[in-house]
């Protein structure tokens, strides 16, 4: 899965010339938390956050009258708040590799871009949707967890195992396990009973950590 299969396509934009009070009427009415900045030509110059928008923003303790700070905000342009330095990815980067960026800059969404163009934007939110799907959260089936061996041909053993019982292979995923010599596999089954599954995984050797209906 690459990005475009997943990002917002022509995403919500502000422009550099904004002021806070806009930016912020315009989160709450999409229901947004970061917005691309463009300049006057279309080009991408910025990002902002619902964050960076608070941070300027009085708070509830100030002395300024309900009349200033609607006057104060209207000053504050979105050029002088923005994060100019806007991490980017292509169109065609790999999704992990895009929450890979993410998590290694501790930043909620990435601008997409096509050459020099804004075509989208990904979110932590569209990372955690494509979790849920990934593990089949919103499916129904026998949900296990276990260590299997760092071998090849284990999943292969797996599926073989489970298309053996009659069951349907929902999700799966992998994480790293204890140790070098094994991974920890989550993966849910549909049309066998869940003591059979596990009967039949533990005859493979591997160990369940954890196995419910789900």
């Amino acid at each position: 899965m690459l990005v475009r299969d997943r990002m917002t396509k022509r995403p919500i934009t502000i422009h550099d010339e904004a002021s806070v009070d806009e930016a912020l009427q315009l989160m709450h009415e999409e229901h947004i938390r970061r917005l691309p900045v463009l300049d006057k030509h279309g080009r991408l110059v910025g990002i902002v956050s619902e964050l960076d928008l608070l941070k300027v923003s009085p708070s509830p303790a100030t002395s300024l009258s309900m009349w200033e700070i609607p006057y104060l905000l209207s000053k504050i342009k979105m050029r002088d708040i923005m994060t100019k330095d806007v991490i980017t990815v292509a169109e065609d980067t790999p999704l992990e590799e895009a929450a890979r960026i993410m998590a290694d800059n501790k930043i909620g969404g990435l601008p997409v871009m096509r050459d020099d163009k804004l075509v989208g934007i990904i979110t932590e939110t569209d990372m955690f949707k494509i979790f849920l799907e990934m593990l089949g959260a919103r499916e129904k089936g026998v949900r296990l967890s276990m260590l299997i061996p760092e071998e090849k041909g284990t999943l292969a053993k797996i599926a073989g195992t489970i298309a053996g019982l009659g069951g349907n292979i929902l999700a799966l995923g992998t994480i790293m396990g204890e140790d070098p010599t094994n991974r920890e596999l989550a993966i849910k089954v549909a049309d066998v009973p869940m003591e059979q599954l596990v009967s039949a995984m533990e005859g493979l050797g591997m160990k369940i950590l954890d196995a419910r209906e789900a």
